[in-house]
Formats: C-alpha cells, structure tokens, sequence
C-alpha cells in the first residue's frame, strides 16, 4: 500500500503553528490540485480543522513512502511560506498499514481533544468530498475512504465511545435532561457571555432548549451572544426579575463575589411555586451562593461536582476506546486482505481467458470432425482429453519444475491452489475409497458381484 498521512494536530504543535498550516475552505481546491503536481502525488485528500491540518495522499511507485513524507513537508512549507524544518519538528507521518490506521483513529475521534467527539466525521466526509469534486481522488482513496467511513460507523455502533459527555458545558447540559424530562417546554438563564456560556447556549438549543436568556455585565457582548442563538440578552441587574421564569440556570462569570444569593432564589422559586430548579455554578471563584443548595427546590452543581462527571465519563470513554482499538485492528487487516484480493484479479483474468481459448479451440476441432461424419462418442472423448491435456499442461510443467528444486514448500502451495490434498497419501486414499470393491471369495466367477 502506498497510503501516506502526514500532519500537525493539537498534540504535536501549539495553535500558532496550526492556524499558520490551516487551509481556509476557498484555498483547499487549488491546494490539492497544486499538491499532486509539486509534490507529485497521485492522489490526495485535505483535512483542514481548527484542531488539525492532515494531508492524506498516495504516492507514486518510483518514490520510497518516507522519502515522499519529506518531500510533502517541504510542498506544506512552501505553499504556507515556512520554514520546512521548523515544519518537520511540529508534523508527523504514517505509511501503509498505519497510515489507514491512523485515518480510522481520527474518523473514529479517538484523537481528537475530547475523545470521542463525534463532528470529526463530518468534518472528514467533507474533506473527501471536496478533493473527489476536485478530481484528485482515484481508485485507492476511492477504495480506502468508504473503508474508514464503515469503520467510523462500527466504531460508534459497536461501543459507546460517544455517549457520555467529557467537557464542563456539555455535562452540565445533560444534567438538564436529566432533570427536566421535557427540555422543549423549558427555559434556561445563562449568566456571563464568555466562550463556555457560548458552547452552553449550543448545547442546551440542540437539545431542544427553545427559550435561552443571556444576562451579562456589559449588554452589547449579551446581545452579541443572544443574536446566534435567537436568545434574550439583558444585563446583571435584571436576573432577579429573570429567575422566576428560568428552569436551568447556567452561571460562569469572571466575577469576585457572588451574583447570585440564596435570598433572591428563594424569591424566585415562591413565584414559582417551588417549580424545581437546576443552577449550575461553573464559575470560579463561584457565582452562586452554597446556601442556595440548601433550598428544597433547587438542584446545585459546582465546577467541582461536574468535574467529577467529566473525569468518570473519561475513564468510561477511554474503556470503550480500547475496544474501538480492537475494531480498527481488525479493519486494516480486513482492507489488506481485500487488497491482496485485488492483485489476484488480474491473474484470474488472464488464465481464464487462455482457458476459454483452450476450450473454443478443441471446440471448433470437434465441430468439424462432427461436420465429417465423425462418431460422435470419439468427437467427445477426444475433446475431453484435448482439453485436459490443454488446462493441465502448464500446471503439470511447473510442478515438475519446482519438484525439482526441492521447493517442498513450493509444492505444498500448488496442491492447494489445485485444490488436492496436502500429502500425495491423502489423495490414493481418497481414490481407493470412492473405487468399487469386490467379494474377496467368490465360489464361482458367475457369482462374482459388485459390493
């Protein structure tokens, strides 16, 4: 296999280095087809995300697959204007067997920043589809894309490598569902406007959250915010009025002292009529009072206690991660094997269009000796023995040949692809048994019988 996956991720280069490699998504249709011709590949995909730059490609016959990782560094060095030794200190590369391992690995998430994140796929769909509409895609990326896709699927299917959650704003999202079994009829007030209440505003609208408010010290960033999301921005001040109405509350402000008190919740939930509540608190220094989780009616999470999910949820994921191992394992085994297939096309092809001229050639002979009159049971017999003699010529040649040699190992091959017996006993035994056998003393030649 001639695969190549050479790259820069999260845990081989700071995000300087990355955003530098990062192909923007008008630049990638030029980059690939400018990647085939001065890096002389025969076949490329570019995976370009905010975590990772990978260059996927199949390298020409004449070049050795190391040899042509170099020469792709220096082609991503000069088309990004970089020194190609800086460059080589931040990448890696994988050939062969790896390479496809690799590609599987990341389609899988299992090396992404949070293990298991599902939006890589996507994200590798759309990098192969680009390079397809760009025309530098063939018969091999052709053949091991779909191959990564299945196994990506399997992965998912097979463990539960993406079903708990492993980041703070998701986990504090799935408490909700946990809580409310209806999220579509309840609201949420998210307090601060920072890029963790941003990732919880994305998280609580694909679950269904359809009313969000965002409260913040300075409006124009909550409205900035509430604009994605087609939320409410108001500022600090108005959250007491805003508490009555809120089923979650999500809080993770840069402020000193507490914003909320066990004071106004408990306000709050009387003009609720002790409708429960979920806060969490993912601020630090903490946002909300700890007294407030003393109130009957309102459910209390810190940072600390999500953490804790987070960390449980890790080593379950990291659990199932081994078994997407084992998966992966046995993909590239199965797409070598299928590989090794391909080459014997070729072969098969070959002998079975000599045999066909074998046939049509004995054939046309009978024909003809059948058109003179010939006996008919003659004209079978000997197209029967012309053919066999035909088909068995060759083989029978080369097994003298390596007999010869004493090439036993050799021989014991062409037995199974002849498909007889590995031991020249097996087959006699096999012979005398399907041969008829007669009674061993016959008291008269009259009476003699077939048993």
């Amino acid at each position: 296999m001639k695969l190549i996956a050479l790259g820069i991720n999260h845990n081989s280069a700071a995000v300087e280095v990355r955003e530098r490699v990062a192909f923007a998504p008008e630049q990638v249709s030029e980059a690939l087809n400018d990647a085939c011709v001065d890096a002389k590949l025969d076949e490329v995909v570019i995976l370009s995300t905010c975590n990772r730059t990978e260059i996927y490609a199949i390298a020409s016959d004449e070049f050795a697959l190391v040899d042509k990782s170099r020469q792709l560094i220096s082609w991503m060095a000069n088309y990004h204007h970089l020194s190609a030794d800086d460059l080589h200190q931040s990448a890696y590369h994988f050939e062969a067997d790896d390479a496809l391992a690799h590609i599987m690995q990341v389609a899988s998430g299992l090396d992404s920043m949070v293990l298991g994140e599902p939006q890589i796929l996507g994200q590798m769909k759309s990098a192969y589809a680009v390079a397809g509409e760009s025309g530098t895609v063939g018969s091999e990326l052709g053949r091991v894309f779909p191959r990564v896709f299945s196994t990506a699927k399997r992965v998912r299917t097979d463990t539960a490598i993406g079903e708990n959650p492993v980041s703070v704003a998701f986990a504090a999202v799935d408490l909700a569902g946990h809580i409310f079994s209806d999220l579509n009829s309840s609201s949420a007030l998210l307090v601060g406007a920072g890029e963790t209440i941003e990732l919880v505003a994305r998280h609580l609208i694909e679950a269904g959250v359809s009313k969000i408010v965002i409260a913040n010290r300075t409006l124009g960033r909550a409205r900035e915010l509430a604009q994605k999301f087609s939320a409410e921005a108001v500022l600090l001040s108005e959250i007491p009025e805003q508490l009555e109405f809120a089923d979650i509350v999500i809080t993770s402000t840069a402020s000193q002292l507490p914003i909320l008190g066990k004071g106004a919740v408990e306000n709050a939930l009387k003009l609720r009529k002790h409708r429960p509540m979920l806060m969490v608190d993912i601020a630090v220094p903490r946002d909300i009072e700890p007294q407030v989780g003393d109130l009957r009616d309102v459910y209390l999470y810190s940072v600390d206690d999500l953490r804790d999910i987070v960390d449980q949820n890790l080593r379950g994921r990291q659990s199932e991660a081994r078994k997407a191992d084992v998966i992966i394992a046995d993909a590239v085994l199965a797409y070598r094997e299928a590989e090794r297939s391909l080459a014997a096309v070729d072969t098969v092809k070959e002998y079975r269009l000599l045999a066909e001229q074998h046939r049509d050639r004995e054939l046309q002979r009978s024909l003809r000796q059948l058109s003179r009159g010939d006996d008919p049971a003659q004209v079978l017999a000997q197209l029967a023995r012309g053919l066999t003699q035909k088909l068995v010529h060759a083989p029978s040649t080369g097994l003298k040949k390596i007999s010869a040699a004493g090439r036993e190992d050799l021989m014991l091959n062409a037995r199974k692809l002849l498909g007889l017996p590995a031991t020249p006993e097996a087959q006699t035994e096999v012979a005398d048994s399907d041969r008829p056998t007669f009674s061993t003393v016959p008291t008269d030649p009259s009476e003699q019988t077939l048993q």
